[in-house]
Order: structure tokens, then C-alpha cells, then sequence
């Protein structure tokens, strides 16, 4: 590893940009508004906030469908275009008009225009372009991603570090010894197309965190976050709203990152490593040397098929962390920074979904994972409506989790080798398919113990018919061989009769339950009196104990 003292000089950023794509749990709906879906919900508000349903972007008029929403849709194997687009929508004539949509629901806001981040105490603030801002809902499943995306020019190199290291944390993770956060934006302000300022973030409250953690046992998110998201509100928070959500993991936040730099910048190993692990290294700390994630970056996490160093080709460089996909290349070459045909509308439209859909897998994962323990917590098994509700639940979360392997789980996204390779390391970095194991199994098992409870009250049940069964045919046997006529009770009156069946039906009313109450018992001296084994007196003890002595 080199030391940092043969660290370049501080480059320029001739193109930035970023995308963070955070994953949160929904709530259920409220039992009142139970029959909406959350997206339905959202559409539903109206005019009461700024997040309105788009059409995946594609546009009904053909004259004004773009090369590059042709690019991205092609990029895909048809599976994943009816996942991510739906299918056609000139459907017969009266038909439903929500058959052939996706499952995938897109909401847009676009009253913020710009960020400004101040990322230290006393600097001088940034400000970035908002490109756009939208929630992905989906169908069956009880999760939001947020993605947000940014962009700027002519930045330092060392500024671009410190922005994906600060921007995309949902709280401060401690506060420094003057009052500020630790290891996030110093201020961070939505901007207005008119320039005022809209929210801003509240990390310096420290007691507000404190004292929020310390009532709810949940993290408390900085208020520029809250704001952006509104209407959906934090699950514990005292905010009314039937929209709630929240956090599946850590604070930081998934992202993406675009840097087109000068030609004549000559990046080595310890620049490498500080851009694609921006989001984890702090900027101002040494590199862990000994650290395996830094021993083998260039081999766990670098993909060079589009490095080939020669001025003709895109001379740029993948770096996969996970949580983290980032694109460098050679700004002075006009594919690379081209919007429409180029590397750069690859990496906002095809890269991107790639990574939405490893994040939704992990993300869909932990919820599956989060209801089965809720679901087990929450489980009293001396209350049988408690235990009603559970069996419920756990149904419930299986018929989901199958729609959900069936219409969201993929390995092959594209024929294409480095679409394919990107999603496939981004997977194996998030750990998707042992996760996706981890939690097959648990439910798995869960619905063999409401299989195995299915069989053995079933299987107490046909007990209880046994014993009611000998019992009946000892008493059909005995009748039937009086010939049902041992009193004449049809010589009597129409009264005597009445009360002879009366009577005689409460007898035979008692003895059933009395058989029943006792099938238990009546089953274990069946078992005993048919035990060769047995002596007489242990057969006696057996049939004493189902007199209840």
C-alpha cells in the first residue's frame, strides 16, 4: 500500500454526481384504511403533499420516447422488463387498466431544486443540482427505497470524498466535543427553485436524539430526511400519519457515485482505495493497512474490463463495495460523460436499477426476517387468540415471501457480461443468497410447526372419535341384540314417551361428554387393556383413573 505521501495533488471533479438509495420498512396499514395498498394511499392524498405517480418515465407519446429509455429497457431480459416496466398497455377495451402495469410504483417530487452542504464547521458551503427525488413502492412488499440523486461540477477530488463520506446518514452516530455530529454534513439545506431554504438538518440537537432513543428504543432521523419524506413519518415518532416507517439497517446510506476527472490525473492504489471506500474511510484518518477489505481491494472489489488505458477507449473503472457502486473515468472522452448514449446514462438509468434491485432484495429480505421475529415475540401460546393471530401471520408471510421469489428474485438480470457481473458482485457483497437461505429456512421451518400443530390437534381429534366410536359400538352391539324392545315404551302415553326420550337423551347427552372429557384417559386404558403385558391390577389402576380416581 502506498503512503500518502505519493497521494496526487488534489484533482478536479470535472462531473459529479451521486444517487442514494435508502431502503425503509413500511408499517402495516391501519385496519381502517386496510384494503389500500401504501402506494394507493399515497396517490390518494391528493394535493396534501408534493409526491406524485409517474409512469416509470417512459412517456405515452412515441415522438418523445428517448434513445436512452430504449437503451435501458433492451439492457434487460424480458422477466425483469415486465418487473420493471410492466407490459403493454393497449389492452382490449374495457379491460382493467391496472392489468399489465408493473409492480414497481414510482412517486416524484419536484418542488426542491438544489442542496447546499456545509460539511464542516466554518467552510464554505456546496451546492448540488437535485436531478430527482422519488419513492419505489412495490406491490406485496412492505418497503420504500428513497432515491435521491445529485450532481455538480469542477469539485475538488478531496471535496467529492468528503460529501459521499457525510451526505447520506440518516442521524449523527455520536457529537463532537463543540456540539456538532459526528461524521455528518455539518448543515445540509433543501433548496427552493426560488432559492429558500425549505428544511434543514437538526444534528446539532443532541438531547433530541438522547432523549428519543432513550423513550422509543429506535434512532431518531435528522429533520431535513423527515422533511423530504412527509407524508410516510417515523413509527415511533408522536408525528400523526397512517404512513409510517422504519430503518432496516444502518444509517448510512447506499450510493452511487459518478466522477469524470481530468486526463493527466494518475490515480495509484491509495487514491483508489480513498474513492471507492469514500463512504466508509474517513477522510481525515489513515488507512487501515491490515484491514483484508484493503489488502484486496483491487481484487474483491474492482472490475477493469473498460480500463484499457488507450486514449480511444472509456478508460474507466468499477468499484463495487455493496453498499457503495462507484464509476471514475476519463472526463476529456465524450462517451464517457455523454447523458444520452454514453457511460453516464448507463450509469443513472441501467447501473442504477441494478443496484435498486440488490438493495430490494436485502431490504425485502430483513423485512421477511423482521415479521417472523415480531410475529414470535409477540406469540403467547396460553392464549389462543394469540396463537390464532400468529398462524395468521406466519401464512401471511409465506404466501407474500412466494410472490415474492416469483415475481422480484432474480440472478440473471442481462445478457450483457459486465451488466451481469456488476449485479452479481453487488449481490454477493450484500450477501443476498445466503440471506435469501437464512430466511427461507426460518420460514420454512415456521410453517412445519404450524404443520406439525395442524397434526396433532388433528390427530387428537380422531382420538377422541376412537374412544366415541367403541363406546357407540358397545352400545349398538347390545341393543341391537335385545332387539331395541327390552322396555315397551311405545305402549305409553304421548307424555310418558316425551319424557322417556327426555330422559333418555340426557343420559345419552351425559355420557358422550363425560366420554369426551375423558377420551384422553379412555384412550390410554384402551391402550393398556389391549397390553398383553399388563397385569390385571395395573388394567384396574388404568380404568380407576379414568373414573377420575
Amino acid at each position: 500500500m502506498p503512503s500518502p505521501d505519493n497521494v496526487c495533488a488534489n484533482p478536479i471533479v470535472h462531473l459529479f454526481h451521486a444517487s442514494l438509495v435508502w431502503p425503509l420498512q413500511l408499517e402495516p396499514m391501519p385496519l381502517a384504511a386496510a384494503s389500500k395498498r401504501h402506494w394507493e394511499a399515497i396517490e390518494n392524498c391528493g394535493d396534501t403533499h408534493p409526491w406524485h405517480l409517474i409512469d416509470d418515465e417512459f412517456t405515452e407519446d412515441p415522438r418523445q420516447f428517448r434513445e436512452r429509455h430504449y437503451r435501458e429497457f433492451v439492457s434487460f431480459l424480458p422477466y425483469v422488463q415486465r418487473f420493471l416496466y410492466g407490459e403493454g398497455r393497449t389492452g382490449q377495451a374495457g379491460a382493467d387498466p391496472l392489468a399489465g402495469r408493473s409492480p414497481m410504483h414510482v412517486f416524484r417530487r419536484k418542488d426542491i431544486s438544489g442542496l447546499r452542504l456545509t460539511l464542516r464547521p466554518g467552510q464554505v458551503p456546496v451546492e448540488l443540482h437535485i436531478v430527482h427525488i422519488d419513492l419505489y413502492l412495490f406491490d406485496d412488499l412492505d418497503l420504500v427505497q428513497l432515491n435521491l440523486e445529485v450532481c455538480a461540477s469542477q469539485l475538488p477530488l478531496d471535496t467529492v470524498r468528503d460529501i459521499l463520506f457525510r451526505f447520506g446518514r440518516a442521524y449523527p452516530s455520536g457529537w463532537e466535543a463543540g456540539g456538532a455530529g459526528l461524521h455528518n454534513v455539518h448543515l445540509a439545506e433543501w433548496l427552493g427553485s426560488d432559492g429558500q431554504v425549505l428544511a434543514r438538518s437538526d444534528t446539532e440537537h443532541r438531547q433530541k436524539y438522547l432523549g428519543f432513543v432513550c423513550q422509543h428504543r429506535s434512532p431518531c432521523i435528522s429533520e431535513h430526511w423527515a422533511s423530504l419524506l412527509r407524508p410516510l413519518v417515523l413509527a415511533h415518532s408522536d408525528e400523526p400519519g397512517d404512513l409510517r416507517y422504519r430503518l432496516i439497517e444502518y444509517h448510512r446510506m447506499p450510493v452511487m457515485a459518478f466522477l469524470a476527472l481530468e486526463p493527466s490525473v494518475a490515480l495509484n492504489a491509495h487514491d483508489w482505495l480513498r474513492i471507492g471506500m469514500a463512504s466508509l474511510l474517513h477522510p481525515d484518518e489513515a488507512v487501515p493497512a491490515n484491514d483484508p477489505t484493503v489488502i484486496e481491494f483491487g481484487q474483491r472489489y474492482c472490475q477493469d474490463q473498460f480500463r484499457t488505458g488507450l486514449r480511444a477507449g472509456t478508460n474507466s473503472r468499477f468499484i463495487c463495495t455493496g453498499n457503495s457502486l462507484t464509476v471514475v473515468g476519463d472526463a476529456s472522452q465524450p462517451f464517457f460523460s455523454d447523458p444520452e448514449r454514453g457511460m453516464l446514462a448507463q450509469f443513472r438509468h441501467q447501473y442504477f436499477l441494478i443496484f435498486l434491485i440488490a438493495h430490494l432484495h436485502r431490504a425485502a429480505l430483513l423485512v421477511f426476517s423482521d415479521v417472523l421475529v415480531g410475529a414470535v415475540n409477540a406469540l403467547n401460546i396460553r392464549d389462543d387468540e394469540s396463537v390464532r393471530l400468529f398462524k395468521r401471520r406466519i401464512r401471511a408471510n409465506f404466501e407474500t415471501f412466494l410472490r415474492f421469489t416469483h415475481r422480484y428474485w432474480f440472478h440473471e438480470l442481462s445478457e450483457r457480461p459486465h451488466m451481469q457481473a456488476t449485479f452479481r458482485m453487488c449481490s454477493e457483497h450484500l450477501r443476498n443468497d445466503g440471506l435469501y437461505d437464512e430466511v427461507r429456512d426460518e420460514i420454512r421451518e415456521m410453517s412445519h410447526y404450524l404443520d406439525s400443530d395442524s397434526q396433532r390437534r388433528q390427530s387428537n381429534t380422531v382420538v377422541r372419535l376412537t374412544v366415541l366410536t367403541i363406546l357407540g359400538l358397545i352400545a349398538t352391539v347390545t341393543t341391537g341384540y335385545f332387539g331395541m324392545n327390552i322396555i315397551a315404551f311405545g305402549d305409553g302415553s304421548v307424555l310418558e314417551r316425551a319424557l322417556h326420550g327426555l330422559l333418555a337423551a340426557l343420559v345419552f347427552v351425559a355420557l358422550v361428554m363425560f366420554a369426551v372429557s375423558r377420551s384422553k384417559r379412555l384412550s390410554d386404558f384402551l391402550e393398556a387393556l389391549s397390553d398383553e403385558r399388563l397385569s390385571f391390577a395395573g388394567k384396574w389402576r388404568t380404568f380407576w383413573r379414568v373414573l377420575g380416581g
